[in-house]
C-alpha cells in the first residue's frame, strides 16, 4: 500500500476491509506508516471508520401478521406518543388521515443520528432515481443529493433502528429495503415526486420481483439545517420541517396519483441536511 496526497475511495474501502477483518485499530496504524503513509494520513482514514464489531444478537420479537391489502400503521390509541418493548418513547406530532402522514418526534436519539452520518460519511456517492426508459437506475438533475444504502442489520445502531420501525409501524422488518443516507449541501433538493414504481417504467418489472410495491416511507431526520431542507407534500399544502431526531411517514395503497403522496425535499438554503429514509414493501425484499 503506497502513500497518497488524498483519500481515494479505493483506499477508505482497503482500510474498512482491514478493520472488518478484525485488525486492530493500532495494528493497522503501525502498518499503514510502515506501508509509506503520512501520519495525518492514516489517522485521518482511521477516524472515518469504527472497529469492527461481531453481528448483533437481539432477541426475538413476533413477527407482525400481514393481511393482504394491509398497510404499515402505527398503533396511536395513546395519540400522544407509543412506548416500544426497547423503552423507548415516540411522540406522536401530527397525524392526517388522507393521505395516511405522521410525524414522530424522538423517533432516534441525537447519538443515533450522529452514528449514522458518521458511519455513512465515507461511502456517498450522487443519488441516483429509478430509469424509465431502461432497467436500472441514472443520475437525475431532479435530485442533487448525495447517498448510500446500509444493508439490513449491517451494524448494532443500523439493526436497533430497523426493529424500532418495524415494531412502530407494525411491519416485518423484511419486508423493509435497508436504510438510505442523504446528504443535502446547499442547494440541493429532491424535486416533487412519487415512491412507489410505476408499472410502466422499463425498469419495475424487475425491481417488483424483489418484494412487491412499495407501500410507506419513513424519512428520518439525522440533523437540523440551519434553513431550508423541508420535506414538502404539494397536494395537501403541507410541509413538514427538518429537525434532528424526527420523522415523517406516509403510506401510499396503489401507485397512483390519487393517494396524494407527492413530495419532495426542499433545497437547503443554509447549512446542510442529513436524512435517512426507510421504504417499506408488500413482501420480503430480497
Amino acid at each position: 500500500m503506497s502513500n497518497s496526497q488524498y483519500l481515494t475511495p479505493e483506499l477508505r474501502d482497503w482500510v474498512a476491509a482491514q478493520l472488518r477483518n478484525g485488525i486492530t485499530r493500532e495494528a493497522l496504524y503501525q502498518a499503514m506508516l510502515t506501508s509509506g503513509w503520512q501520519p495525518d494520513m492514516a489517522q485521518q482514514a482511521l477516524a472515518e471508520h469504527r472497529p469492527f464489531e461481531p453481528p448483533l444478537t437481539l432477541p426475538e420479537l413476533p413477527e407482525p401478521v400481514v393481511e393482504p391489502g394491509s398497510l404499515p400503521e402505527p398503533d396511536l390509541s395513546d395519540q400522544r406518543s407509543v412506548l416500544l418493548p426497547d423503552g423507548h418513547r415516540v411522540e406522536i406530532l401530527m397525524a392526517l388521515q388522507r393521505p395516511r402522514v405522521i410525524v414522530f418526534g424522538n423517533l432516534l436519539s441525537a447519538q443515533e443520528c450522529d452514528a449514522m452520518v458518521a458511519a455513512a460519511g465515507a461511502r456517498l456517492a450522487r443519488s441516483e432515481t429509478v430509469a424509465a426508459q431502461r432497467e436500472g437506475s441514472e443520475v437525475n438533475s431532479a435530485r442533487t443529493s448525495e447517498g448510500m444504502f446500509f444493508e439490513r442489520g449491517e451494524n448494532e445502531v443500523v439493526a436497533r433502528i430497523e426493529r424500532r420501525i418495524a415494531t412502530l409501524l407494525n411491519w416485518p422488518l423484511r419486508n423493509g429495503e435497508g436504510l438510505q443516507v442523504l446528504r443535502y449541501r446547499v442547494g440541493a433538493e429532491y424535486q416533487p415526486h412519487y415512491d412507489y414504481f410505476d408499472p410502466r417504467h422499463a425498469s419495475s418489472k424487475a425491481i417488483l420481483e424483489r418484494g412487491g410495491q412499495r407501500v410507506a416511507t419513513l424519512v428520518m431526520y439525522l440533523n437540523t439545517p440551519t434553513r431550508g431542507g423541508a420535506t414538502v407534500f404539494p397536494d395537501i399544502k403541507l410541509d413538514v420541517m427538518a429537525q434532528k431526531g424526527n420523522a415523517v411517514f406516509f403510506s401510499y395503497d396503489r401507485p397512483d396519483p390519487s393517494t396524494l403522496t407527492l413530495h419532495g425535499g426542499a433545497p437547503v438554503v443554509e447549512g446542510e441536511k442529513w436524512v435517512a429514509t426507510k421504504w417499506l414493501r408488500q413482501g420480503e425484499f430480497v
